[in-house]
């Protein structure tokens, strides 16, 4: 295993929101606070936490979202110190940690979090909800091509999380395929240089079933 990549990484706030009136008839539960004690982690995720469009968000490949605090510099750089970036859960996400980041870990990883055991499923895609959030332009772009996207995880096993508990590597089965290249592969133009990637992801059995779709999908056009 990678040493960087092992850990344990100390965990954040834990982060919980509930649907509510976004833009227009739309919801979202993209808004999320800090949860106090321990936070039971379920097949779907924190206890607590919700997701306003089941098609596109939740379910067990994206039972949870962690997203580097290590990126929040170079947000509050280019978005004048935009005051969603003074605390963790700009993006919508229930964990932060700092010292990984997409380039250190990989689909399949799995971490015990808390006594949780989570694995790595997927980066995530961005969606308009994220420069509505922000009230900007260009936010959702801007993390397609810098790769900022963080990632999912899959519970495999039920447990409890608070803040300061531990996030450590248990496994990693895959150590080719990084989250950053996925991420680049499958949501940036990276598959156009590399239809033998893409074939292998469309067959890579521990990637979202989402992404493996869309993967065979660039692999037929």
């Amino acid at each position: 295993m990678d040493d960087i990549a092992a850990g344990p990484f100390a965990v954040g706030p834990i982060l919980v929101g509930r649907a509510v009136p976004f833009r227009g008839k739309e919801a979202s539960a993209i808004a999320k606070s800090p949860a106090d004690g321990p936070i039971a982690i379920g097949p779907l995720g924190l206890a607590g936490d919700e997701q306003a469009d089941l098609s596109v968000h939740g379910g067990v490949d994206k039972a949870i979202h962690h997203y580097p605090h290590d990126h929040y510099a170079a947000w509050r750089d280019e978005l004048e110190r935009h005051e969603l970036l003074d605390a963790p859960g700009a993006f919508g996400e229930n964990i932060s940690t700092s010292g990984l980041t997409e380039a250190d870990l990989c689909i399949g990883d799995r971490f015990r979090l808390g006594t949780a055991l989570v694995e790595v499923s997927q980066g995530r895609q961005p969606c308009w909800k994220i420069d509505h959030h922000f009230g900007r332009k260009g936010i959702n772009a801007r993390i397609v091509t810098t790769g900022r996207s963080g990632w999912y995880y899959r519970v495999i096993e039920s447990g409890t999380v608070q803040q300061g508990d531990g996030l450590m590597l248990q496994d990693r089965p895959h150590p080719r395929w990084s989250v950053a290249h996925t991420f680049q592969l499958l949501i940036g133009s990276g598959h156009k240089g590399d239809p033998a990637a893409i074939r292998a992801l469309a067959a890579l059995p521990v990637l979202a079933t989402s992404w493996r779709a869309r993967a065979e999908k660039l692999r037929r056009d």
